[in-house]
């Protein structure tokens, strides 16, 4: 089963505690954070990810952008972003795909959960993330743990002239 995760992006910017100080500073650096983060979690969670954004605060037509692999929709001008996601939950639901919806608005949950995708709320994403990295900093340590160490301890000044004997520095 494929899974997707739809992400209200300003409703998320607005709950973590982290984006809400970047967007104190600027707008535009809590989005390319969020962006940063969503992308992390799919490259991990294996999950299709589409941020979407109310076009009010970006002004333009609809937008639809690929930036490190995860979508991200610019909402047309006089649509929200709750239309836009009502609008994907609709279009992407279906036997053999599991729609997400990440938003603490309370209106959304009940729309897109009245037509089959299942809620996460921004606390509940967070909280997801951050298991997710602390599995991945667990995985790298165990990985680094594993790699075969010399058999001979050696100070690091010889092992550098042994490195450049190798590749002929020397």
């Amino acid at each position: 089963m494929m899974v997707v995760l739809i992400v209200d992006g300003y409703n998320i910017i607005g709950d973590w505690d982290e984006l809400k100080q970047l967007k104190k500073k600027d707008l535009s650096q809590a989005r390319d954070r969020l962006i940063e983060r969503m992308a992390e979690y799919q490259a991990y969670s294996g999950a299709r990810v589409i941020i979407v954004f109310d076009a009010y605060y970006v002004k333009g037509i609809e937008n639809k952008l690929k930036q490190y692999k995860v979508e991200i929709i610019y909402t047309k001008e006089k649509e929200t972003a709750d239309e836009c996601i009502e609008r994907l939950v609709k279009k992407l639901k279906n036997v053999k795909t599991q729609v997400y919806v990440a938003t603490s608005d309370y209106t959304e949950q009940r729309v897109t959960f009245g037509q089959g995708a299942l809620r996460k709320s921004a606390r509940e994403l967070a909280i997801e993330f951050n298991n997710l990295e602390r599995e991945i900093s667990h995985n790298v340590s165990q990985h680094q743990k594993s790699k075969p160490q010399s058999k001979i301890p050696l100070p690091d000044d010889i092992l550098e002239k042994f490195e450049k004997w190798r590749r002929g520095d020397l």
